[in-house]
């Protein structure tokens, strides 16, 4: 029974630091090469890394189009981004703005004799086999690339999330204390 117990903690405890994993925004230096659209079948395994349908949508939409970011990260490295809308669902990044995103990298392409380094937010990952793709938030335009960037709103999330746990933690030890303890002591007599 104790292994059975100990898989169960180790698989709450993986399952919960993917999940912080998958939703905390990430920051990466990269130089855009491109920008695309490509319309997206939602009808295999992947579509649940994908958004939602827009909220205005009576039914739900089997295929889309989905705006792509192409870079190259500073190690030589390509990455690609899929660039849409978050609206109300989650991760609760409220964002609204792909089109915006989309122009905005547009203009940011550059080349390797000429290099432009942005800072893109995103959330997710990349699974190649699954063709899965993490999700632009931001972008920034960076003077120098070897910048360190602090993730001051990762920081935050997880001080937060400790603070929810500690509190939750310390009030059923308290319960545990006061009302538990006095009956298990009353019964075991």
């Amino acid at each position: 029974m104790i292994y059975v117990k100990w898989a169960l903690r180790i698989l709450f405890w993986v399952v919960a630091v993917g999940l912080l994993h998958y939703t905390l925004p990430q920051t990466d230096m990269v130089r855009i090469t491109d920008t695309n659209t490509k319309r997206i079948d939602f009808t295999g395994f992947n579509a649940m890394f994908y958004s939602s349908p827009s909220s205005r949508s009576a039914e739900k939409l089997q295929t889309r189009d989905i705006y792509f970011i192409h870079g190259i990260r500073r190690n030589g490295r390509p990455i690609v981004y899929r660039n849409e809308d978050t609206g109300w669902g989650w991760p609760p990044y409220f964002k609204f703005d792909t089109a915006d995103l989309y122009t905005r990298a547009g203009d940011l392409i550059s080349d390797a004799e000429d290099p432009k380094w942005v800072a893109v937010r995103h959330y997710g990952w990349r699974i190649r086999i699954l063709s899965v793709f993490p999700n632009a938030t931001s972008l920034r335009l960076v003077d120098n690339p070897d910048k360190l960037i602090v993730p001051w709103l990762s920081m935050l999330i997880l001080a937060g999330i400790v603070a929810v746990y500690w509190m939750i933690r310390v009030r059923w030890m308290r319960f545990r204390k006061n009302r538990i303890d006095p009956l298990l002591d009353k019964w075991t007599r």
